[in-house]
């Protein structure tokens, strides 16, 4: 479908999504290669192109009406891209890395047409040193792809070829910003950022691509005010006195700089920002474990996120509007955003640090949706209840998918580590591709013992991580047990509205309750919050998240339409019930 963001009309042709894409690794000589490739769809069995079919705005899919070509892609074809580019002056004579933010699913990366590198895993970024494959002159850089979406066993969170329900388009291709950074022989690979505000200090953790003997000159400051300056080793503890906290509320930022020396000549200059705040689960004066923020209980009012968009699917049209969904949730008075089932570009989290929004963060399911009645209304009313080593019930049978699966979720952690306002991991959603969820919540804790953990969203909890999850649609939300977790509505509400002009499809809108407009809508949603959410908190109750953001596609159960023109509901009353969501 045709249906345009409000944003269509500013995206930059000559160059989308143009800003620098890793907030918290920057370096200065950088090149964005963004903007239109060639691009060609061939039998899985041709591996040269003669010629292509026309051309595809990049970083948006293949699928997507702003790449220009809103094709889908077969299992029995592979996606082809070209374009050529010179290294600009300022890069010559130093090491040329390639970037690619994500693409999906399979890819292999040629430079000049010799090999440089695959890829495996459609949402998590990466890089390859194309230095030795490079000319003086033009270059040509071609990517060719595979991606099979549902007739495959791998991750792909909700895409499918035929869209129906709350089952989207599929993302096929470059999705996210490709570029060129120029480094020297000896260079920072990562940086870690592990704050300890009971201490009152950060961990810095520098690796290098090359084991070497060096000097970091470090500088950290706040709100442009010196705090720290001097020399530290690749594992350090820097001290911070009278420590800024970060919370929505108070977003403090601290910015680092970082100058890399190998026998007293700069070798690497990079910065980077972090926060200092503390998440974990914990008791309050009543004795009820609560989700914790900076060593008191917080109450967390979130909402559902799928991050998808109608004219670029899975890529965001433009800065701003990442910019948009993020600070209008947060006027509305919410506090935080589960990122449902996909990654979005490292811009997207740089802006929920620096305004102020918590981030749940969930892990792309992958195998096949087991359906929702077996799996959802009878485990909820507590008929069903299912060991995940069943492998096979859960579509996890072969242990090659359950370790690719292992395998894209290390990646995904390492990748969104420094993220100051990601929160919570949720490794497992309604037991889709779930398998071994005890066993995966402890694996996730060894790499990142500083997040809380809801290991399996929804359905089939085995009583691990440190949420007490429930969805709820539909049906009365009633008070749990408690037990020694925080118990927390982790999706509920998806009341639905059609509002006319602002429809993907209004012949398959979907919606589990619908409402005739918009007083409707925001009276029943008041009655929900009033009668059967607010009253819980006192109870036990520490974090709502209500479905969802924005329509997406046949779902119209979004706070805001689909393109984002149209608020759904009275936002006065929005406001002033999520006021009434305290402790």
């Amino acid at each position: 479908m045709s249906m345009r963001s409000v944003w269509y009309d500013k995206v930059d042709t000559a160059c989308p999504l143009p800003e620098y894409p890793r907030p918290q690794l920057v370096r200065e000589n950088w090149l964005n290669l963004n903007g239109k490739f060639d691009y060609a769809i061939l039998p899985a069995a041709q591996n040269r192109v003669e010629k292509f079919d026309g051309e595809i705005l990049v970083p948006f899919a293949l699928e997507s009406l702003l790449s220009g070509v809103e094709k889908p892609l077969s299992p029995n074809d592979r996606l082809w891209y070209r374009k050529q580019f010179s290294v600009p002056d300022s890069m010559r004579g130093k090491n040329i890395l390639l970037h690619f933010g994500a693409v999906d699913w399979q890819c292999e990366v040629f430079i000049n047409r010799k090999s440089v590198g695959t890829h495996t895993g459609g949402y998590c970024a990466f890089t390859f040193d194309i230095t030795e494959y490079l000319t003086d002159g033009i270059n040509e850089l071609m990517v060719c792809v595979y991606d099979p979406t549902e007739s495959g066993w791998q991750q792909r969170g909700k895409q499918v070829n035929d869209t129906h329900g709350f089952w989207y388009t599929a993302t096929s291709g470059i999705w996210q910003t490709v570029w060129l950074e120029a480094v020297e022989e000896i260079y920072v690979t990562k940086l870690r950022f592990i704050p300890n505000i009971d201490k009152e200090f950060i961990q810095v953790k520098t690796e290098l691509n090359q084991e070497a003997n060096v000097e970091i000159d470090a500088v950290v400051s706040l709100k442009n005010k010196t705090v720290f300056s001097g020399t530290i080793d690749k594992d350090t503890a820097i001290a911070l006195p009278n420590t800024a906290l970060w919370s929505p509320e108070e977003p403090n930022l601290y910015d680092i700089s970082l100058e890399i020396r190998v026998n007293g000549v700069i070798t690497d200059t990079v910065t980077s920002y972090f926060g200092m705040r503390k998440f974990h689960v914990d008791k309050d004066s009543r004795g009820i474990t609560r989700l914790f923020l900076n060593n008191k209980p917080y109450f967390q009012k979130g909402l559902l996120d799928q991050g998808y968009w109608p004219d670029g699917g899975m890529t965001p049209p433009t800065d701003e509007a990442m910019i948009f969904d993020i600070a209008e949730m947060k006027r509305l008075g919410f506090n935080m955003l589960r990122k449902h089932i996909k990654i979005e570009p490292l811009r997207w989290y740089y802006h929920c640090d620096r305004l102020g929004m918590i981030v749940w963060q969930d892990m792309m399911s992958g195998g096949k949706y087991i359906g929702d009645f077996y799996a959802g209304v009878l485990p909820n009313i507590g008929i069903l209840r299912i060991k995940d080593n069943k492998y096979k019930v859960f579509s996890r049978t072969e242990k090659s998918w359950r370790d690719d699966f292992e395998r894209e979720l290390s990646e995904m952690i390492d990748l969104l580590y420094n993220t100051v306002s990601l929160y919570c991991w949720v490794p497992f959603n309604e037991a889709w591709g779930q398998f071994d969820a005890l066993r995966i919540c402890a694996c996730v804790r060894s790499m990142d013992n500083t997040r809380v953990i809801d290991h399996a969203s929804g359905w089939y909890d085995q009583g691990g991580g440190d949420v007490q999850s429930m969805h709820k649609y539909i049906l009365p939300i009633r008070m749990r047990k408690l037990d020694h977790r925080a118990f927390v509505i982790t999706e509920f509400g998806g009341y639905s509205q059609k509002e006319n002009g602002h429809m993907w499809n209004p012949k398959k809108a979907f919606g589990y309750l619908m409402f005739k407009d918009k007083t409707a809508l925001t009276s029943a949603y008041e009655k929900l919050m009033k009668k059967q959410v607010i009253p819980l908190v006192q109870k036990g109750l520490s974090g709502t998240i209500y479905t969802q953001v924005s329509d997406v596609e046949n779902e119209v159960n979004g706070i805001y339409t689909y393109d984002r023109a149209v608020l759904k509901f009275d936002e006065n009353t929005v406001i002033a019930l999520n006021k009434q969501l305290i402790l």
